[in-house]
């Protein structure tokens, strides 16, 4: 699982492996969510003090290089509660989490360090820096453990064990590097420059035992006791963050303003895509109705009316079994007939009763012209019955008049549905 709303992942010269690029809704709580129950990416946060993650961690614009375009940077913090597993030494560290191989083929191990005169590094103790369990390569600070000498300004990258780059420390600075790494030649180089500066190649190939298992290059500060004890706090701030397939990025800020522009496409994408999907499904789904037995075919005549002072107290409805039903009204007739048939003839169920039930309470406005609605359903071995429409007269007349011609449109209309006019004589 990864926190893709914490971290964005750069797209720069070559093809990104892994991104610990904060962006701006990264908090310090979210390093808490890992455990190895939860192992979601993009950090593993487990080897530190007995304090809080906030003792040791923190993020802010304030940390980040300033030419930078993260969000925010991280502050990693050891001090005299730094004490891992009972260690005696000071350890706050991150190992990047992820399914990728960071240890094949030939890749380049980004980030950006700075120090502050506020919480400035004990320059008496040996400081191991963004460095590999096997210590092919890492950066170091300070006396070297077992070193004459009281304090050492030096900020060195070793391989193999050998330093072959050096600095004098200055607060303020921003130092940005990336290990060379080329995992099938067994060589590891260095580029590094300053604050907004590409960086440039300052130390070629040289020959180690290279290796990673993924999760064994240490982002943060291991400091070795040298025979003292210190508990003054030190914070070291870092930047830009990630590991790149070749070709190697050289600009500093274009890997986390590439990330920002790739994060925010990715989103409209997904955008547009879950848009996509939504019309699709709201446009195609209507589209077909199935039944296994029956289908159903109506046709409606709308016709314009004109509303009438004359209120005719009359409503007649039949009922007629095997699935037939008419109801009428003066303003509208609506017919459904059900037809079964084995053969491509129509067969219409006989009726074996019809009752006719008037109210003496409804009341119908007069239309000008009356439409009538036939519903044909038909059963799935069927032929379906031709749909029926037709305008009657309009009825005129006292109410018993009008009665007696509905009476003869309805016996008219029956008869065409397949419904005797006999089965109402003597009404």
């Amino acid at each position: 699982m990864r926190l893709c709303f914490l971290f964005v992942s750069p797209c720069l010269a070559g093809s990104v492996l892994w991104s610990g690029i904060f962006n701006s809704t990264a908090t310090v709580e979210d390093f808490d969510l890992w455990s190895w129950s939860n192992e979601i990416e993009p950090w593993q946060w487990y080897i530190h003090g007995t304090g809080n993650t906030s003792e040791y961690l923190g993020l802010s614009a304030d940390y980040k290089n300033p030419a930078a375009s993260d969000a925010q940077g991280l502050r990693i913090t050891i001090d005299g509660t730094s004490f891992w597993e009972d260690q005696t030494m000071e350890r706050s560290e991150l190992i990047p989490q992820t399914a990728e191989d960071l240890g094949a083929g030939h890749l380049y191990y980004h980030f950006s360090l700075s120090t502050a005169t506020t919480n400035a590094p004990n320059a008496s103790f040996e400081h191991q820096i963004a460095f590999f369990e096997s210590a092919f390569t890492e950066l170091q600070y300070g006396l070297e453990d077992g070193a004459s000498g009281t304090s050492d300004n030096t900020l060195r990258w070793l391989a193999g064990g050998e330093t072959y780059w050096s600095v004098q420390l200055e607060a303020g600075n921003w130092y940005n590097f990336a290990y060379d790494i080329n995992f099938d030649n067994q060589t590891v180089g260095l580029w590094a420059s300053n604050n907004s500066d590409p960086l440039v190649l300052v130390v070629d190939a040289v020959a180690v035992t290279a290796s990673s298992n993924s999760e064994d290059w240490h982002v943060g500060e291991l400091r070795l006791p040298n025979g003292g004890v210190n508990s003054a706090a030190e914070d070291w701030f870092w930047s830009g963050i990630y590991i790149e397939e070749a070709p190697l990025n050289t600009e500093i800020g274009s890997a986390s303003a590439a990330a920002s522009t790739t994060a925010a496409s990715a989103s409209t994408a997904s955008t547009s895509s879950a848009t996509s999907v939504a019309t699709s499904t709201s446009t195609t789904a209507p589209t077909t109705s199935t039944t296994s037995t029956t289908s159903v075919s109506s046709t409606t005549i709308p016709v314009s009316t004109e509303p009438a002072s004359t209120s005719v107290p009359t409503s007649v409805s039949t009922s007629v079994p095997s699935a037939v039903s008419s109801s009428t009204t003066v303003a509208e007739i609506s017919t459904t007939v059900v037809s079964t048939s084995e053969s491509s003839a129509v067969a219409t169920a006989t009726p074996t009763e019809v009752s006719v039930s008037t109210s003496t309470e409804v009341s119908v406005a007069t239309p000008t012209a009356v439409s009538i609605s036939t519903a044909t359903a038909s059963s799935s071995t069927a032929t379906s019955t031709a749909s029926t429409s037709t305008v009657l007269p309009i009825p005129s007349g006292s109410a018993s008049q009008i009665l007696s011609e509905l009476h003869a449109m309805l016996t008219s209309l029956l008869s065409r549905a397949g419904v005797h006019a006999r089965d109402f004589n003597g009404h």
